[in-house]
């Protein structure tokens, strides 16, 4: 039997990266990464017989008409934002081009990358993305309702990470660094500040790692949800480990730098909301949003272990002991 072969858009971010590799190891498929700039992929040997690289833009994809036809599993996660035209264009034009090439008869699932930002606490899609949100987040939630009529749609699954760390800051990992773990370092620059103030917000993490595993397992299995999406033909995963307060990541990274506790101050929103009255502080309707909204939690979330497996860091303790944050 011939092996399957597999696309995966925006190959060489931090993502891509992580998920090339899980398929290169745990499976036998053939792997098309499509990628704007094949130097940026340090994580994969693309010397190995089974990869075919397509150095291209999203936006011209009859460029590759020809391996569209023949792809039987798509991973979508390459993605634009920061300008407002080219955020369209790929997030949302570019998409529905790319799935029209692809042949019906061949193509078995779609995993198509989103965001946790689009969505409320019962994974349905938030009204204030499409009025308040940024270009990337207006443009995804966009494009997720335009494919809820798209003739595959019931061969998509939307996957919707939460915030994800990837890779290491002191240079010793072979895949790139997420944003968010570059991140830490500011973070534990500014502790001594932090340590002082008490917030009540709450949110969702993954590992890239992490999400390799379950697309993995996703792509390499014929998955059915437990809980049919009555509402949807699109099958939704949030991706992350189960909500930790602002507060307690707080308190894991004054334990891993070694630094005492002291008392602290609750900032409620009400007096955020005040301050930004107050002093110079432009933010934008998205943020204000973001600050009424206070916690961002999505029920239920999905992790290696819906899956049978164990996640690579499953605690804030294993994110910065995997990013390569020393600890005192």
């Amino acid at each position: 039997m011939k092996n399957e072969i597999i696309l995966i858009t925006g190959a060489s971010g931090c993502v891509g990266q992580y998920i090339t590799s899980w398929l290169i190891e745990n499976s036998n498929s053939e792997l098309f990464l499509w990628v704007r700039d094949p130097k940026k992929i340090t994580a994969i040997n693309l010397e190995n017989p089974r990869i075919k690289v397509l150095v291209g833009d999203l936006r011209e994809p009859n460029k590759f008409k020809k391996e569209l036809s023949e792809v039987n599993r798509v991973i979508h996660t390459a993605t634009a934002w920061g300008d407002p035209k080219r955020a369209k264009e790929v997030n949302i034009v570019a998409v529905k081009n790319l799935f029209n090439l692809l042949n019906p008869s061949n193509i078995k699932q779609i995993i198509y990358f989103s965001t946790a930002s689009v969505l409320d606490r019962n994974l349905n899609l938030l009204r204030e993305a499409f009025t308040y949100g940024t270009e990337y987040i207006q443009t995804k939630a966009q494009c997720l309702t335009e494919l809820e009529v798209h003739e595959l749609s019931g061969k998509i699954i939307a996957v919707f990470p939460t915030l994800v760390f990837g890779g290491r800051i002191d240079g010793n990992s072979k895949f790139p660094t997420s944003y968010l773990t570059e991140g830490l370092r500011d973070a534990f620059n500014w502790i001594w500040l932090a340590r002082w103030i008490k917030l009540f917000s709450r949110f969702h993490f993954i590992h890239a790692a992490d999400i390799a595993f379950i697309c993995g397992h996703l792509a390499t299995s014929n998955f059915e949800p437990a809980k049919p999406f009555l509402k949807s033909k699109i099958k939704k995963l949030v991706l992350g480990q189960p909500h930790i307060s602002i507060d307690t990541a707080i308190q894991t990274i004054l334990k891993w730098k070694g630094m005492r506790k002291v008392p602290q101050i609750p900032l409620w929103t009400w007096f955020i909301e005040l301050l930004i009255i107050l002093l110079p502080i432009q933010i934008t309707n998205w943020d204000r949003f973001s600050l009424r909204q206070r916690h961002f939690v999505h029920e239920p979330v999905t992790s290696p272990e819906t899956f049978g497996g164990i996640s690579y860091a499953k605690d804030l303790d294993q994110v910065l002991h995997n990013s390569g944050i020393k600890k005192s």
